[in-house]
């Protein structure tokens, strides 16, 4: 249970920024002791791939507080977040840290299952997230996408160290996020109605 709630919050937290979670179990992999990846991930705490990480986060974390740039971003991200998802995933949930002692009974025999997992996970967060910038951006003018890219790299971060630390908060932010996006979908209803209102009120002028 535990090593699913790891995947799960890694893959949560790539789909809302797909290199910090990769960067930091990279991180934490090859100078701490907090976890400790298996064979297949090792790589993850290669210097080059955290050098490359490093790079595309800077331009990430650049590129999605710009309005209209942002809106490129998500689409570009649409293929990569997902991907990152199923990649953090797989190795969140296969490695030993200092909650899960025994991953290797977990997803033992179908090894493709928490990297499609991870995958559906990060793509749904991803949906989300995208689905909000474009109402953020509209309701604040563009101001509002500086600060809600920020806040999502902070959940991003801290939902990456919660799965590998405490992954049972996990649970939390899995609830705040179905949470939020009931809220944007009953957001994104009453535009379209009020949208409609403003026609039907343009055509009987």
């Amino acid at each position: 249970m535990l090593e699913a709630l790891t995947g799960t919050g890694l893959a949560a937290s790539a789909g809302l920024n797909a290199y910090i979670p990769l960067l930091l179990m990279g991180v934490l992999a090859r100078f701490t002791g907090l976890i400790d990846l298996p064979g297949g991930w090792t790589w993850l705490g290669n210097g080059w791939v955290l050098g490359i990480l490093a790079v595309l986060l800077a331009i990430e974390v650049v590129a999605d507080k710009v309005p209209v740039v942002d809106h490129v971003n998500d689409v570009v991200q649409t293929v990569v977040r997902p991907t990152a998802g199923g990649l953090a995933f797989g190795a969140g949930s296969a490695a030993q840290t200092v909650t899960v002692s025994d991953p290797g009974s977990f997803f033992a025999s179908h090894e493709w299952i928490p990297v499609a997992t991870g995958v559906v996970i990060a793509l749904c967060v991803h949906g989300v997230k995208a689905a909000a910038r474009p109402i953020i951006n509209t309701a604040t003018v563009g101001f509002g996408a500086p600060v809600a890219s920020t806040a999502e790299d902070a959940t991003s971060i801290v939902m990456s160290v919660v799965a590998i630390v405490l992954p049972v908060l996990v649970l939390l932010f899995g609830a705040g996020l179905v949470l939020f996006a009931v809220w944007l979908i009953g957001r994104r209803r009453d535009r379209r109605r009020e949208r409609a209102a403003a026609r039907a009120a343009g055509f009987r002028v």
